[in-house]
């Protein structure tokens, strides 16, 4: 596929996005649009958009990638998804009924009047760095599939290729926020849900499939094993691992997370919220298992037409990541190509858009306390958050410089690895706050028990197989990191006569 097309393709698709940040940001510059859309936003919009936010570049490329990897993934992928959907149903029915009861605009309020000052504060951090962690690992994938297949072409340098994607995304969210974002959410995922089935159609034409028989050939498959019920001590796929983490991951990674939040609390009842969260949680199920089923495929038709896994540029090792857009760009046509880079542009942008809005959100007000500023100082706030939505793109930009040192083979591996360790203390934190009654904490001791619960966990995940007779952790890690917490929370705690109200 000529890299000229493919850019001309981009610069397209940001155009539109641009003059859909304008339409929407004529009259609605100010902090309370930026912030929670008016809190007017449509159920069914959110719930739509929020698909492309949770699934990103990584489920997109990485995800079928992984299904045929050498360690023998197959559909255990799966398992994890199994557990989300457990973990969504969890949010919707206890942690948005109190967001809305206490009418946050940041859900880390809620910890300042639970727990205090430096619970709060050290809670909004925790956010910050795990999802600028989370957010640029996502982005990292897609600007590796834009400098192979474009700008390696133009002899244009990979910083280059960062800091044009990130100036493109903050061009079309720095003034509407929230506002902007669910509506180009809502048109990245209707692109990025129907690049997954026209690739599906692209693949099973290729392969002189018809739907039935490719969904056949899939189960028929060695890809196909979802449940892994062998070795609970050594392997990392165990269901009971996989589906654990994937409740709590969920848990925090979006109930806990300022960014998925923002756009719940952006509607204006909570039975509107629970609307979009179960019908989310629905889709999101259901995609999953067409995302498995294309790794399936690509890996059949990279054996049929003798395609082997593509090598790093930097290591020479195969990298899994790069199968799904070698096949879509080098050996399909033109048209799949579109349709995959329109997925990919729409999975990856619909992801980092909304983050760089939370990450906004949440330190204006966590760190700013614009919610609070009054109607004389409105033009100045919106000059400091403009400014804050520059300094967390340059730093996503160096972060993305720092993931591409380090080189991981696999990013979804690594962005659940950077969740286990950075959102477990939110964990700990909310469970104390919700679940532990009448008991205060010695509030500045709390940042110490947040930095040295992940420590711990290090620890003990490296050295699980000699002190846990041979017991290898997964994902399930960031429920043992929450639970560390609230040990620690538990140890600096009192008790105390005050009923809490929340």
């Amino acid at each position: 596929m000529s890299p000229t097309i493919l850019l001309i393709f981009l610069i397209a698709y940001f155009v539109i996005l641009i003059v859909i940040s304008l339409v929407t940001s004529k009259n609605a510059s100010d902090n309370a649009s930026f912030f929670i859309a008016n809190r007017n936003s449509k159920w069914y919009l959110v719930a739509f958009g929020m698909i492309g936010t949770a699934l990103s570049g990584v489920t997109f490329i990485s995800v079928p990638g992984e299904v045929g990897a050498p360690a023998g993934n197959q559909f255990q992928y799966f398992q994890f998804v199994l557990g989300n959907a457990v973990g969504f149903v969890i949010i919707a029915t206890v942690l948005l009924p109190l967001y809305y009861r206490m009418k946050l605009t940041s859900i880390y309020s809620y910890i300042e009047q639970r727990l205090g000052y430096y619970s709060y504060k050290t809670a909004a951090s925790i956010f910050l760095l795990s999802r600028t962690l989370g957010s640029a690992t996502r982005l990292y994938l897609v600007v590796i599939v834009l400098q192979r297949f474009i700008f390696d072409n133009y002899g244009i340098p990979f910083w280059l290729t960062v800091l044009i994607s990130l100036a493109l995304i903050w061009s079309y969210t720095f003034k509407g926020g929230l506002k902007t974002i669910i509506i180009t959410d809502t048109l990245q995922t209707f692109f990025l849900v129907l690049s997954v089935f026209l690739t599906i159609y692209f693949i099973c034409r290729s392969l002189d499939f018809n739907i039935p028989q490719a969904f056949e050939t899939v189960k028929n498959s060695s890809y196909s094993k979802i449940f892994f019920l062998d070795d609970f001590l050594g392997s990392k796929f165990y269901f009971s691992k996989q589906f654990i983490g994937g409740i709590f991951v969920t848990i925090a990674m979006t109930g806990l997370d300022q960014d998925l939040m923002q756009k719940n609390l952006s509607m204006g009842t909570i039975k509107e919220a629970k609307k979009n969260m179960f019908t989310f949680t629905g889709v999101f199920v259901i995609l999953n298992v067409f995302f498995l089923s294309v790794g399936a495929l690509l890996y059949i038709f990279a054996a049929k037409n003798g395609i082997e896994i593509p090598l790093d540029h930097i290591t020479g090792k195969p990298r899994t990541d790069l199968l799904f857009p070698e096949i879509a760009l080098n050996h399909l046509g033109a048209v799949p190509a579109i349709v995959f880079m329109l997925g990919l542009t729409a999975a990856t942008f619909a992801t980092t858009d909304s983050a760089l809005t939370a990450l906004t959100t949440s330190f204006c007000v966590d760190f700013l306390g614009m919610d609070k500023a009054d109607k004389v100082n409105a033009t100045n706030a919106v000059k400091k958050r403009h400014t804050v939505h520059i300094f967390f793109s340059i730093l996503m930009f160096l972060v993305i410089l720092i993931i591409n040192a380090m080189n991981s083979s696999s990013v979804v591996s690594l962005i659940f690895t950077i969740a286990a360790y950075t959102y477990g203390p939110l964990l700990g934190l909310y469970s104390f706050g919700l679940f532990v009654k009448k008991r205060g904490l010695k509030d500045k001791l709390v940042p110490l028990v947040c930095l040295l619960s992940p420590f711990l966990c290090y620890l003990l995940a490296s050295n699980s197989v000699k002190l846990f007779g041979g017991y290898v952790f997964s994902v399930e890690l960031i429920l043992v990191n929450g639970l560390i917490t609230l040990l620690g929370l538990l140890l600096i705690s009192h008790k105390t006569d005050a009923q809490t109200k929340f």
